[in-house]
């Protein structure tokens, strides 16, 4: 037995997140932690809310409520939704958290140790009226470049073009309105990630097995242009991780925060403390200290590419600048976006599905099947409303559910609510069990090697093996003259229901219940030999006829959603 940390890529609070934030890190981490816990390794699943920096206090001041507790409430949301998609982690924390906050500040006191803090002087838009220096995204005003007049101090959403505070026409605070803006200076602490690049160019080298897209992004920051660059690690807002050296005063940064983007990272082990502190588990140092026993921990992160750099480079430098023994990440799986139907989604225009909107409209399941066998791993995919129909109805509806259905349906009309004896299997059950220990042996291939897509189409193609050798079999023709073989075809069949249900938990985890549920049974090891496991459900053996496990989706359906959730074009 193996041991396996995981972390998906924390979602910020400022709202319910699309089908592309889902895909992107917390369902392919589902589906590995799921996988890695049946094949009987030990799991610590960790994913939090990313609570901290300027669009929490917007969302908040925008939603009419302190930013404390809009961010409890945004918690809660999403640790229900992320339930309603049956994401199984064994702790959704908080970067809020008191674990993160005291974690923060001592690992900025060390690198400060470490001589890897610097301060730097800079300026900065103050406003009067606020009494307070402003983040780039609390000023607004038009754009110099295409005359937009929502422009925000960091880019132009209109043309797209980075800004700095200073270049905008008529700038105003989004928290006053007011336009009495002064140019001040303020200090600010830097992480030297420049002392580092050495460090983290040996570090990234030694990963062989990683993802293109992972390595890619990673040397373009670290090599492209002037190279890795020191990183501001602080701001002027009231809400974050106070500056301070461990538990004791930062001379000069008082009334200053943490930057989102260094505390935020550092939450995956605040994350395991919570755990801990919460009754989950106990050790949690023994996931993350290579001198606790970490070091016989395999460590893999999920996330979409944008946040690859932080993640092969910030987060790492932090741990290396610390010279700490911290659990380094083993394996980067990163994912190109998923866009919807010939464009983005967007919160502001309402276009596209969002999560809450998805489980309302259809079960976890359909999703979870369409997002992971459509998963944008090579390159950026695309929902659309027919492909997703179609998928649906083909694969789920068709080939699965409608092998459940025939085979129940028919065992009960012709024998009985148990499992039929019949004869000894024979050379098309024994060829079956062949194509299918290929297959299952592909399957396990895949998912060891996190290939989604792959494994997604060969768990189908063992789906399909069944419908193909209940067709040619066809138990219905055969009982007339032949009851004896028929009832063993069934006896297969329905032991391959139970196999079914094994292999398909990782992505469909509430269809596979149901369909072990049908079969009577809880004991679900996973396979080692496909002949024996199909011999699991003896003859005798009770099972109830499950409701369908998955309807068509209707052509009315589908022209009603695409209608509802296409908002205003861009």
């Amino acid at each position: 037995m193996a041991r396996h940390l995981i972390t998906s890529a924390i979602p910020y609070i400022n709202g319910i997140k699309h089908l592309g934030n889902l895909v992107g890190s917390q369902l392919p981490g589902d589906l590995y932690a799921r996988y890695l816990r049946q094949r009987g390794h030990e799991v610590l699943y960790l994913c939090a809310t990313d609570e901290h920096g300027t669009p929490a206090e917007l969302a908040a001041a925008k939603a009419g409520k302190p930013v404390a507790e809009y961010c409890a409430e945004l918690h809660d949301v999403q640790a229900e939704i992320a339930a309603g998609f049956r994401l199984s982690f064994d702790h959704f924390g908080r970067s809020s958290s008191p674990q993160n906050h005291k974690l923060t500040q001592a690992f900025a006191a060390r690198l400060a140790d470490m001589g890897l803090i610097r301060e730097v002087t800079e300026e900065q838009v103050y406003s009067v009226a606020d009494g307070r220096f402003l983040p780039d995204r609390y000023i607004e005003g038009t754009c110099p470049n295409c005359g937009f007049e929502s422009a925000r101090g960091d880019q132009c959403d209109n043309c797209t073009k980075q800004l700095d505070p200073t270049d905008l026409i008529n700038p105003h605070s989004t928290i006053s309105g007011s336009t009495e803006l002064e140019v001040r200076e303020t200090k600010h602490l830097y992480l030297r990630q420049s002392e580092l690049k050495d460090d983290l160019a040996k570090w990234i080298d030694s990963k062989k097995d990683w993802p293109i897209l992972t390595t890619s992004i990673a040397k373009k920051w670290l090599n492209d242009g002037d190279g890795l660059q020191d990183r501001g690690i602080t701001r002027d807002l009231d809400w974050g991780v106070p500056v301070q050296k461990g538990e004791a005063p930062w001379p000069g940064m008082e009334g200053k925060v943490f930057y989102v983007w260094f505390d935020a990272p550092i939450e995956y082990i605040a994350c395991a403390q919570e755990w801990q502190d919460a009754g989950k588990g106990s050790d949690w140092e023994r996931w993350w200290r290579t001198d606790k026993g970490a070091d016989d921990v395999t460590y893999t992160q999920f996330m979409g590419k944008d946040n690859v750099p932080f993640h092969t480079l910030s987060f790492p430098a932090t741990i290396l600048g610390s010279q700490e023994p911290w659990k380094l990440v083993d394996y980067i799986k990163s994912f190109n976006y998923l866009n919807y139907d010939g464009g983005q989604f967007s919160t502001s225009r309402g276009r596209g599905v969002f999560m809450d909107q998805a489980l309302a409209i259809l079960p976890a399941d359909y999703w979870r099947w369409w997002l992971l066998s459509h998963a944008p791993e090579t390159s950026d995919a695309e929902f659309t409303w027919a492909n997703f129909q179609t998928d649906v109805n083909k694969d789920l509806a068709d080939v699965l559910g409608n092998f459940v259905s025939r085979i129940t349906k028919f065992c009960r009309s012709k024998f009985s609510e148990a499992v039929p004896e019949g004869v000894a299997y024979g050379a098309a059950e024994e060829k079956l069990i062949a194509d299918l220990t290929k297959r299952i042996r592909a399957y396990e291939d895949h998912m060891d090697a996190i290939e989604v897509r792959k494994a997604a189409a060969e768990l189908r193609a063992i789906w399909v093996l069944g419908n193909e050798y209940l067709q040619a079999g066809a138990p219905w023709t055969t009982f007339k003259t032949d009851p004896d073989t028929a009832a063993m075809q069934v006896r297969l069949g329905l032991n391959l229901i139970r196999l079914y249900a094994v292999l398909s938990a990782p992505f469909i985890p509430d269809a596979a219940a149901q369909m072990l549920d049908a079969m009577q049974t809880e004991k679900a090891d996973w396979p080692a030999d496909i002949g024996a496991a199909l011999q699991t459900l003896p003859a005798g053996h009770a099972f109830t006829v499950p409701e369908n496990l998955f309807r068509k989706i209707t052509d009315d359906e589908r022209d009603d959603w695409q209608t509802r959730f296409a908002g205003t074009r861009d």
